[in-house]
């Protein structure tokens, strides 16, 4: 059954078979047929976008799922957009589950906020909305001169929680570090559970506040500054050693995140919470990257399950690692698509949702 008004039109601009799933369950939940459109390489790796269908007037909506190969990806999203532009589509909106680049979001000595650059690129492409999930950082909203909507997968991860958990009253929320602190209280406030946090863990590189302002030599040079006007250097870090702020001992530990990569910090708090006797650990992420030995050294860790959503395609590592379970997202990006096309307020999608989560 159609649930939207009419010249609604769902492409999806991915040219691999796998990264298409995401958008059949969409249009199969709001039933309408996917767009025709055919995306392929050329031999020498260019992209090419041919649609097949008249988008003239109509409210066209571009799923696109990120893929290991993270550069043509976007290049399929902007091609595809604008060519949808310059077929005179009334209007263009992005579904852009996981948003590339977005660890890429600040300063970092000399390198630069490439956030801001993707942003920048879809925008001129001719993209009039965005639909996204969980940005690594809210602020990234900002980037965009248009309309974002920053959608949330805690729903579907706390009722995953509350269903497939039994004991799950008998749990503590962990964050990893200080930094996921308040994603954890978000999840223990709405499940009454306690929280913990593992402070002191060897911290990665987007932790390391380097902010890009070190350009100054840290040794004095003769005659640049005036020997009573020397600027005080910032004391360097010093990490203690690994304590667990919270009582784990015989209880689940969920682990808590918004994405998973590279899983050695995940790996080594479930073995720091294994030592301080928590007898089931579970690892909850919105997306599910798992690149290169991830399923493996999960395989072979403390951790139980790892639990992610569909906004990234994992099946490959799903075969390689029988402790990665999926929770299907389709529902809300379908919902948020009809209230677009047709008009109506998005707010529902948004209930309880503080200015903190």
């Amino acid at each position: 059954m159609n649930h939207t008004k009419g010249g609604l039109v769902i492409f999806t601009a991915n040219s691999h078979p796998s990264s298409r799933e995401l958008g059949k369950r969409i249009a199969e939940r709001l039933g309408v047929e996917l767009g025709k459109v055919q995306v392929y390489q050329e031999a020498n790796r260019e992209t090419r976008v041919q649609i097949q269908e008249s988008v003239r007037g109509k409210d066209v909506f571009v799923i696109q799922t990120v893929s290991k190969d993270v550069n043509t990806t976007i290049m399929e999203m902007l091609i595809m957009v604008y060519a949808c532009r310059t077929s005179c589509a009334r209007s263009i909106t992005g579904v852009l589950p996981y948003f590339p680049y977005s660890k890429q979001c600040k300063m970092r000595k000399r390198g630069s906020i490439v956030s801001k650059l993707i942003a920048s690129m879809m925008c001129k492409a001719g993209l009039t909305h965005l639909i996204t999930m969980d940005l690594h950082q809210k602020e990234i909203q900002g980037f965009f001169n248009i309309p974002v909507d920053n959608l949330r997968a805690s729903p579907f991860l706390l009722q995953y929680i509350q269903e497939e958990i039994p004991d799950y009253r008998n749990a503590v929320i962990v964050a990893k570090s200080p930094a996921s602190a308040k994603r954890a209280q978000s999840f223990a406030e709405r499940l009454r559970l306690g929280i913990a946090v593992i402070h002191g863990e060897a911290q990665d590189a987007e932790s390391d506040q380097v902010d890009g302002r070190h350009s100054p030599p840290t040794v004095k040079t003769t005659g640049a500054i005036h020997p009573s006007m020397e600027i005080p250097l910032l004391i360097p870090k010093e990490k203690p050693p690994i304590t667990v702020v919270g009582d784990v001992g015989g209880r689940i530990a969920i682990i808590v995140d918004d994405i998973i990569d590279d899983v050695d910090s995940f790996v080594a708090a479930a073995e720091t919470l294994k030592e301080r006797g928590a007898y089931k650990i579970f690892v909850m992420a919105t997306h599910g990257i798992l690149s290169s030995e991830a399923p493996r050294f999960i395989e072979e860790s403390a951790i139980d399950e790892v639990v992610v959503t569909n906004t990234i395609p994992h099946e490959l590592q799903k075969l390689q690692c029988p402790k990665i379970k999926t929770v299907d997202i389709s529902m809300i990006l379908s919902e948020a698509i009809r209230r677009i096309h047709n008009g109506e307020s998005m707010s529902y999608l948004f209930r309880n949702i503080g200015v903190d989560d």
